[in-house]
């Protein structure tokens, strides 16, 4: 069927429902089982709805459904890509057809990265109006089903939540009935969904007429209180985020600020003066909701695009509170889910561009200093996947190394941990350096190295024990010929905690010999592993009854 399989390939492909008989219609079919996300959703410290403000992305681009509806990737050169999910907390995925199940790729990725992902249903126009007379003017009933359905669709591909988007004026009996087919979709999604969301969008108001308030207000207030959260419209001042934040009391994270990165209209700043919507947002403790940030790839062009990416998030990285890693095995060759070639062991397997999110490995902090460090993509090289992560950095006069924090940890530590390292370095002079891991752990007198009898670190930093020969069944890959080393360097470490908690995890870039000059480096890191000694000793569960569904032999 067309609506599961790309017409020319035969390839399974995501897609969305058009119309309310569609999605009354919907039920779970034997050929969208390729649509249903097979990566859990990560924990994160600190959880979602801690009190402290958050940062929505709503992905729109050209309509949605592109090169990101082939399930299985595609040969897609220089495509969009989104990675930093460490910076953002919840995922919409929008397009303009009426209800927007999010391409499985992105749940993948995001769920991986620990950000949940939210679908869109959309009305508008007179089509729109026409169909919320019939579901919402029609009672209980009526707009029941269509929150089961949607709550069912949430829970069968496994995203988390919808933003509901009413763009057009509602008759008396229709606005009457819209908060209590919030609240019930909401219930509804809450439980169908652990975590699930359902946020709506500043646009109808209270008495049905259809005009964007850019706040909090008594003519919206009461759909933001049947639901989890109000996402504004772009074209706010000051004083409407100081009504907002009063009005909002205790609930004021649950109000995401609009902020359009293409700067339509009359809005504060968007391009690369998102900043100072940003800042402003912040100041009154506020979410905020960023609007098509593939502004960077659509109007800066795909040539420079993880330059240009990567430039754009530095830019907002101060207003935007990252989240923890609190699970392990950690475990990432940096993977973008993209690249020019396929890479395995270190070897170019397959050159010619793929592009598939599902692929993307856990991403990590891409921390910025300006003149002094950059952390970016690197694609012409890669341990595993399609792009290897490029440190450069300068090491100041005087000063011997420099640490690079590549993840914020959230965790008890386990008795002992292994730690693998795959780096490669690049440049005039690679001999003159050193790389090696640090692990940092929380505040507490009570966390020692090894044996009670040695001394906490200063700072809690810990350089985990080199082991030369790593122990045997603790994955140090055997398939490590000397060739391959000889391109990236692996390097496998232990480290015993008492009573601990694990905080970062850094690469640090040390000089061998003292100099008074300041010294360059570049380094490609290939794969970072994070493991609890325990776990390796287990054997891995066994696996039983597999099938093998949906074959189409080529």
């Amino acid at each position: 069927p067309a609506r599961y399989f790309d017409t020319k390939t035969t390839e399974p492909i995501s897609f969305f429902l058009s119309g309310l008989e569609e999605l009354l219609a919907w039920q779970p079919n034997s050929n969208d089982e390729f649509n249903v996300s097979a990566v859990p959703l990560a924990r994160r410290q600190p959880p979602l709805l801690s009190r402290r403000p958050r940062t929505l992305v709503c992905h729109d681009m050209r309509g949605g459904y592109l090169e990101d509806r082939f399930i299985q990737g595609s040969a897609t050169s220089n495509p969009y890509v989104f990675y930093h999910w460490r910076y953002i907390d919840i995922f919409v995925y929008f397009s303009h057809h009426t209800v927007t199940i999010p391409p499985v790729v992105w749940t993948n990725a995001a769920h991986r990265n620990s950000v949940p992902v939210l679908g869109t249903f959309i009305t508008e126009w007179t089509d729109g109006e026409k169909l919320c007379e019939a579901f919402l003017a029609g009672g209980e009933e009526a707009y029941g089903a269509v929150a089961e359905q949607l709550a069912r669709i949430a829970q069968h591909y496994r995203f988390d939540g919808w933003l509901i988007n009413i763009e057009n004026k509602l008759s008396a009996a229709a606005v009457g009935n819209l908060p209590l087919f919030l609240r019930d979709l909401t219930a509804r999604v809450h439980s169908a969904v652990p975590g699930g969301l359902v946020i709506w969008y500043d646009s109808v108001l209270k008495d049905g007429t259809l005009r964007w308030q850019n706040e909090l207000n008594d003519e919206n207030r009461m759909f933001f209180d049947a639901c989890d959260g109000l996402f504004t419209n772009y074209n706010w001042k000051e004083e409407q985020l100081e009504r907002t934040q009063r009005l909002a009391g205790p609930r004021q994270n649950d109000i995401y600020v609009g902020v359009d990165v293409f700067g339509r209209g009359d809005v504060i700043g968007g391009g690369f003066n998102t900043d100072k919507s940003l800042r402003l947002i912040r100041q009154y403790g506020l979410s905020a909701a960023i609007f098509a940030p593939g502004w960077v790839y659509e109007h800066l062009g795909k040539e420079n695009f993880l330059q240009n990416e990567n430039r754009f998030w530095g830019s907002l990285a101060e207003y935007l509170p990252t989240h923890s890693i609190c699970t392990l095995p950690l475990t990432t060759s940096f993977s973008l889910g993209m690249g020019n070639s396929t890479f395995l062991d270190g070897k170019d397997e397959e050159s010619g561009p793929w592009y598939d999110l599902s692929a993307q490995d856990i991403q990590p902090l891409y921390p910025e200093d300006q003149g002094m460090l950059s952390t970016s993509c690197c694609l012409q090289d890669a341990w595993c996947g399609g792009s290897s992560l490029k440190l450069q950095g300068t090491i100041p006069p005087g000063e011997e190394r420099m640490a690079v924090r590549l993840f914020s940890l959230q965790m008890p530590a386990p008795p002992k941990l292994f730690l693998t390292l795959l780096y490669k370095l690049e440049g005039p002079q690679p001999d003159d350096f050193t790389v090696a891991l640090e692990v940092t752990t929380g505040d507490s007198g009570m966390c020692f190295e090894g044996n009670p009898t040695s001394l906490p670190e200063p700072n809690g930093r810990y350089h985990p024990r080199f082991l030369p020969a790593p122990p045997p069944g603790l994955g140090c890959q055997g398939s490590l010929e000397p060739f391959l080393l000889c391109l990236f360097s692996l390097r496998c470490y232990e480290l015993e905690l008492q009573d601990c908690s694990l905080q970062d995890l850094s690469v640090i870039v040390s000089r061998q010999q003292p100099s008074p000059q300041e010294t360059s480096f570049t380094c490609l890191l290939g794969e970072v592993r994070v493991l609890d000694t325990a776990s390796l000793a287990a054997s891995p569960p066994q696996v039983y009854g597999v099938t093998a569904s949906q074959l189409w032999w080529q």
